[in-house]
């Protein structure tokens, strides 16, 4: 039988893995309806702002369960400061070198940065609240 601490692990890691899909799903739609209307890196750009604010929300109530805050808000960010880099340059690399399609390059990134989204998640989400545990 899995230990009470395992099964909090896997269940949050399932949560986590959900509210990825969700918000992959809500920040494709949105770079699909902003390419309509301006460049690709710049639809990129602000599809990308959109969905950090949904990830902080979506991971610290429900995949971490705790309460939102300001402090936690301003400081989630940071993960995607380094997700952002990762993936501007990859899509551009993709888009212009590998001519893929900037319709698709940006799924293509996701097999890249959802492993490191996490671990670097939980780390700013424990460091602003210390009632998150492992």
């Amino acid at each position: 039988m899995l230990s009470s601490k395992r099964k909090i692990r896997i269940e949050r890691g399932l949560r986590f893995l959900i509210g990825g899909c969700v918000n992959t799903a809500f920040t494709y739609g949105v770079y699909l309806a902003l390419i309509l209307v301006m460049e690709y890196q710049w639809a990129y750009s602000l599809s990308f702002v959109l969905g950090i604010v949904f990830s902080y929300c979506f991971n610290a109530s429900l995949v971490f369960k705790i309460p939102l805050s300001w402090k936690g808000l301003f400081a989630y960010p940071l993960v995607y400061v380094v997700q952002y880099g990762i993936s501007a340059i990859g899509l551009t690399f993709l888009v212009e070198f590998f001519e893929i399609s900037e319709r698709w390059a940006p799924l293509l990134i996701l097999v890249v940065t959802v492993p490191l989204t996490y671990i670097l998640s939980k780390w700013v989400i424990k460091m602003t609240n210390k009632a998150v545990r492992s």
